[in-house]
């Protein structure tokens, strides 16, 4: 199985980018597992419901989170 870990998804712009890239990436590489830092995706500053949420919409199988969180 293949695992892809994107780190620090920071605001907006990087929930954008996983939205918007993340399947294409999953099919191009046959990738089984999808783990995201989601510590900066509330506007840098932590992580709330909405944009885990929104993480796990955009493919994300599972979150993890640091200092920040």
């Amino acid at each position: 199985m293949r695992i892809l870990f994107v780190g620090d998804i920071h605001g907006k712009p990087g929930r954008r980018i996983l939205r918007d890239r993340l399947p294409r990436l999953r099919q191009a590489h046959d990738v089984g597992l999808v783990i995201v830092n989601g510590e900066n995706s509330a506007g840098g500053a932590g992580i709330n419901a909405e944009t885990a949420q929104e993480l796990f919409a955009a493919g994300a199988d599972a979150i993890t989170g640091g200092n920040h969180t």
